[in-house]
């Protein structure tokens, strides 16, 4: 558990991860590294159903129950993102804070670094009395829309 007022340390690689769920106190099973090894090297937002299929795929021994309990443990801890979308979760490496832009046609999801100006987050802060420490903004849109 975390002490008021102590930092966490940003999850930037899989090295990070795996020690963060040691300082949790997690088990580093097999199963989990395989998890963390293939979202970290993947880069894209995956279902729990992908993210068996490619395990499988590369002939990794996990059965469906593992893949949902350690994504769902994993999640729980903010060790790995997990979006919520209506059609299910999907499940990716945090590298750095950063937004998604939903591409609708697609259903691709892609991470992007955004920074709002000063003055809009100093706006924001006043009008709700909340001191912003980071953000994320969803986007939406069409891939083959820009041109129009």
């Amino acid at each position: 558990m975390q002490q008021a007022g102590a930092t966490v340390r940003k999850i930037r690689s899989l090295k990070d991860a795996l020690n963060r769920c040691q300082e949790l106190g997690m088990r580093l099973s097999r199963q989990r590294r395989f998890i963390l090894e293939l979202l970290w090297s993947h880069q894209e937002h995956l279902s729990a159903k992908e993210i068996y299929d490619l395990l499988s795929q590369q002939g990794k021994d996990i059965g469906h129950t593992s893949v949902y309990q350690n994504l769902e443990a994993l999640s729980s801890q903010g060790i790995i993102e997990c979006l919520e979308r209506h059609e299910g979760r999907l499940y990716g490496n945090f590298c750095e804070d950063h937004s998604h832009v939903n591409v609708i046609d697609t259903n691709q999801i892609m991470d992007i670094q955004v920074e709002l100006p000063s003055d809009l987050i100093k706006t924001i802060e006043e009008k709700t009395g909340v001191k912003v420490d980071h953000y994320r903004i969803d986007f939406y849109g069409y891939k083959n829309k820009l041109s129009e």
